[in-house]
């Protein structure tokens, strides 16, 4: 008694599964990327109309209460008193490829001026490359780099 066996092969590909792999994935991603947040400060910045599409590595925030926060790529920013800004700044930027680095000022539009020429002359008496973050205007002449763009000094 010979068992036969159909060796026929379906000619069509059920893609079924595929779309509910790709709209599972669809879904998770759009549901993760609403829960990504820049920063968790609360810094309004102030406009300008020229804007660099530099990514600095290192940022250093002042809030409008004038406190001082600083990260370095893309950790969450962390309180630093004024004695400390420098040797995390220096060591910063040592560890900071050529792309990186420029430190950012993130500074509230209603932050002194005094307080934003303080940190940076900081930088420039120890020879960092420092950039002060601006918002873009709404001019159509100005260059849109972003959200979060920088006015290099």
């Amino acid at each position: 008694m010979a068992l036969k066996r159909q060796h026929d092969m379906m000619a069509m590909f059920s893609m079924a599964s595929m779309t509910d792999v790709i709209f599972l994935l669809l879904i998770f991603f759009m549901i993760t990327s609403t829960f990504v947040f820049p920063t968790a400060l609360e810094v309004n910045l102030p406009q300008s109309t020229v804007q660099t599409a530099l990514k600095p590595g290192t940022r250093v925030y002042i809030d409008k209460d004038e406190k001082l926060y600083a990260s370095f790529g893309d950790e969450e920013p962390q309180p630093v008193e004024e004695s400390a800004l420098l040797p995390f700044l220096q060591l910063a930027a040592q560890n900071a490829s050529a792309d990186e680095a420029f430190i950012a000022i993130y500074a509230d539009e209603e932050v002194p001026y005094g307080k934003i020429v303080e940190v940076l002359d900081l930088g420039a008496r120890n020879n960092l490359k420092m950039v002060l973050a601006t918002r873009p205007t709404n001019s159509r002449k100005a260059a849109y780099a972003g959200p979060e763009s920088s006015t290099k000094l």
